[in-house]
């Protein structure tokens, strides 16, 4: 069966489910495979369970003329969302970076919804299933999407960048992260730039934080709107006013005497780049200041991404979604100029990092040494193996044991990890 065709039943039936335990009624399955399971062999279940057709590309599970058989349903899930994209030709805004790409990407969507019927990646759906499933999420009445695209090897970028069609896009930063999968720095700023290649050679246009020397080397020849802190050139410029602990800012648009000042609910200076980059996109599709302003004061982040939580005895910044050596460097430092009372830590390994592991985690330790916290606490194997006078605890386990014993309290506590350290669940402890 062509793209075409299957297209046709799409129109008919436009939701894609691949996940067996969640078949609404009239959807799509697409049966897709993994190293530990086969969704082929579920094809038949999930139209029993209400699904009006399943897509397999194994030839013994297409037993009925529900059940459609191509060459691979993966590339067809891509296939198929790029040319739903391409039809309806809505404007796409791309986004990657190796940290704070979803804080941004909501930031960005919560400014454009106050004028546009906007589509933007929930969760963490912002890989090669991810954006297909977001891209077939969209309808006529949706004028803008913002598609998050996230990689830990090379090549990743180029493939998203090629199923979604960005006509705009943007790159947070590039720092260390998943250096065991890229191979190197460099390789991380070779993959994350593919969207910059994407843009060049299809005539779009990018938003560029100016300050960033490689990110402007980068998207050399390509059309920009630029925003920065220390660089005021831009189409927007801000400072950074308040970070006790909530960040505090004001900007300006270039051409304006006005200065508009935000209240945010975002924790770290780290994040004053990600609402600027918001207010840049905000003020190119003309959206008024007071509706950026309110857009970025009301929007509270979530899933454990620089929240702040009160417990009865303690504050918590929970930053315990993931971490390398860039994001964690910076959260430190940050945490170091807050003034707030008996500065606590609790910090988990940083993982796939590879061969450099063992340094950046010795980094990070000499780090803390230059800074007077009250307390730090290294949860994980990597930490381990650090030289160093601070507690370690294997796993977070071990250290949920030591803190029934010695419950820590009037404190105001930085719990940063890699999510498969599961940090998170100190917290009821705490």
């Amino acid at each position: 069966m062509t793209t075409e065709q299957l297209y046709e039943i799409y129109l008919q039936h436009p939701q894609v489910t691949t996940d067996s335990r969640n078949c609404p009624q009239g959807s799509i399955f697409c049966a897709l495979k993994g190293e530990n399971f086969n969704g082929n062999a579920y094809a038949q279940a999930s139209i029993d369970k209400g699904c009006a057709y399943a897509v397999v590309d194994e030839k013994e599970f297409a037993t009925n003329e529900k059940i459609i058989l191509v060459e691979d349903v993966l590339t067809t899930l891509q296939q198929l969302a790029h040319h739903h994209r391409i039809l309806l030709g809505l404007l796409v805004i791309g986004i990657t970076g190796t940290n704070g790409k979803t804080t941004t990407k909501e930031l960005i969507s919560s400014v454009l919804k106050q004028k546009f019927n906007t589509l933007y990646t929930q969760g963490n759906f912002n890989n090669h299933i991810g954006v297909p499933l977001t891209l077939l999420s969209l309808t006529k009445e949706h004028q803008l999407a913002v598609v998050e695209m996230g990689a830990n090897h090379p090549g990743e970028i180029k493939t998203l960048v090629n199923i979604a069609a960005p006509n705009a896009g943007i790159i947070t930063n590039v720092g260390k992260a998943h250096l065991e999968g890229f191979g190197s720095f460099e390789g991380v700023i070779k993959t994350k730039s593919e969207m910059y290649d994407f843009l060049r050679e299809t005539g779009g246009h990018v938003f560029v934080n100016l300050d960033n020397a490689i990110l402007m080397e980068k998207s050399a020849g390509i059309e920009h709107t630029g925003y920065g802190l220390n660089d005021k050139s831009g189409i927007v410029c801000g400072e950074i006013t308040g970070n006790s602990p909530f960040l505090e800012m004001s900007w300006q648009t270039a051409g304006d005497n006005a200065v508009y000042q935000l209240k945010t609910h975002l924790i770290g200076t780290y994040n004053a780049e990600n609402v600027l980059a918001s207010v840049c996109i905000g003020r190119y599709f003309n959206i008024d200041p007071k509706s950026i302003c309110d857009a970025i004061n009301n929007y509270i982040p979530q899933n454990n991404r620089s929240q702040l939580t009160e417990t009865a005895t303690n504050k918590l910044v929970i930053d315990a979604y993931n971490a390398n050596p860039t994001s964690m460097q910076a959260a430190i430092r940050n945490f170091a100029q807050m003034q707030m009372p008996g500065k606590t830590l609790i910090l988990g390994d940083m993982r796939e990092l590879g061969a450099d592991s063992e340094t950046e985690h010795q980094r990070i330790v000499d780090l803390l040494a230059e800074n007077k916290f009250e307390q730090v606490f290294l949860v994980g194997e990597c930490f381990g193996k650090t030289k160093t006078t601070y507690p370690k605890y294997p796993d977070t386990p071990a250290f949920v044991e030591y803190l029934k014993q010695y419950p820590i309290s009037n404190a105001t506590v930085l719990i940063k990890g890699s999510n498969g350290i599961k940090l998170v669940g100190v917290v009821e402890y705490l």
